[in-house]
């Protein structure tokens, strides 16, 4: 029995027996930033859920965005805005030919703003929970550095801002890398890398500590000092120095794909998870019904009074936190019991757990206590229920 060893650069030996072979081959591996992340690629390496914008379970596309900080439409990714034009957010089918991706994040400005106010932003941020981050040893001598990198293409080049921003020191910190588009209309690989920061741990617990952010849009407010490219406390006109003004014409669009976030500082290929293991990622934070079938099923229950009916649901996984509900096009949606088929006039939430939710749905009449009954949607795909437990 014969052996092959196979030797990297600090990985030590892996001896692999075969037969019919004799003496021993050894195969050096070269120590590229390629070969290390694979040696370190048995995990989920990328700290970014839904980076390649594959989960829209909100919907594809959102328009007349002009103000407020919410959830749009891709899954995990958030949106805050404050005068700085209107917009549509899309999930968008153009992409980096040959990369391997199918998706990606648009932004197209719909209403212009091209004389901003000293507080005007827009930005699309990603929330993280600490305990997904504790192996960044963040206020330790040993903090690791971290790596971003991503596909992103606009009409307008000149300089971008990203930062990150540690919302658990009491006092906040953050710090800011710039990146430059190049070529309008062309997609460009970026990679940006921020160093540790040994002051501040990151909380082990479900709670938001850290957050990635895009700035598309920023006033003077954001703009007039000078960039914080190390870790520090924040200061506003520090936040990002430098970002073009996005809004300032109704011609302009980004599109973003291949978010990936992980220690080191190297970038290693956009680490691609199977559709089932990231919309379950997903579902930690969102899990939305409708859409599917103009007689989709929402829950079964029991009827307890004459226009009351309370309506329990399995989840299809373990949410992060306390959940809240939301419904669209309530009017759409019907209690039925084989006789009754009356019109819901509100769903709200009545007790939940982490992965079994239980909700009320009132009608104007019709019902019968203690009688079982099915929620659907009546012969329509408009009826939505969200149930949400983000950061």
């Amino acid at each position: 029995m014969a052996s092959i060893k196979l030797k990297g650069d600090t990985s030590g030996e892996v001896t692999i027996s075969a037969p019919a072979v004799a003496g021993t081959t050894t195969l050096e591996l070269p120590a590229t930033s390629s070969t290390l992340a694979t040696q370190n690629a048995l995990g989920v390496r990328n700290l970014i859920i839904n980076g390649d914008m594959r989960i829209a379970q909100r919907g594809t596309s959102s328009s007349s965005y002009s103000s407020g900080d919410t959830y749009l439409t891709l899954d995990r990714w958030r949106s805050n805005i404050s005068t700085a034009g209107t917009w549509t957010m899309s999930q968008d089918t153009d992409v980096p030919i040959g990369e391997g991706f199918a998706t990606s994040m648009k932004w197209d400005c719909t209403t212009a703003n091209s004389s901003l106010s000293a507080n005007s932003y827009l930005y699309a941020t990603q929330y993280l929970e600490g305990q997904n981050l504790q192996q960044l040893k963040k206020g330790t001598a040993n903090a690791e550095s971290l790596t971003l990198s991503f596909w992103v293409k606009s009409n307008k080049t000149g300089t971008y801002i990203a930062y990150l921003f540690d919302v658990d020191t009491p006092s906040y910190r953050y710090i800011s890398k710039s990146y430059t588009i190049n070529t309008a209309d062309t997609w460009e690989k970026k990679t940006i890398t921020y160093a540790g920061d040994t002051i501040g741990a990151l909380d082990n617990d479900n709670a938001r500590s850290l957050d990635l952010l895009f700035w598309l849009v920023a006033g003077t407010d954001f703009t007039s000092g000078t960039l914080q490219t190390s870790w520090g406390t924040t200061v506003n006109a520090n936040r990002a120095v430098g970002q073009v003004n996005l809004a300032d014409s109704t011609s302009n669009y980004i599109n973003i794909t291949g978010v990936q976030l992980e220690v080191g500082e190297g970038a290693s290929d956009f680490e691609f998870l199977p559709y089932d293991v990231q919309l379950a990622r997903c579902q930690r934070y969102c899990v939305a019904y409708g859409g599917v079938g103009t007689y989709e099923p929402f829950g079964i229950g029991v009827e307890t009074s004459g226009t009351n009916a309370s309506i329990q649901l399995g989840l299809p996984v373990t949410m992060r936190g306390s959940i809240s509900l939301t419904a669209s096009n309530v009017g759409d949606i019907r209690v039925s019991d084989g006789s009754a088929f009356a019109a819901a006039t509100a769903i709200n939430i009545d007790q939940r757990g982490f992965q079994q939710v239980m909700f009320n749905a009132t009608v104007a009449s019709g019902l019968a206590a203690t009688k079982a009954c099915r929620l659907i949607a009546n012969n329509s795909l408009a009826p939505r229920i969200i149930f949400t437990s983000e950061l």
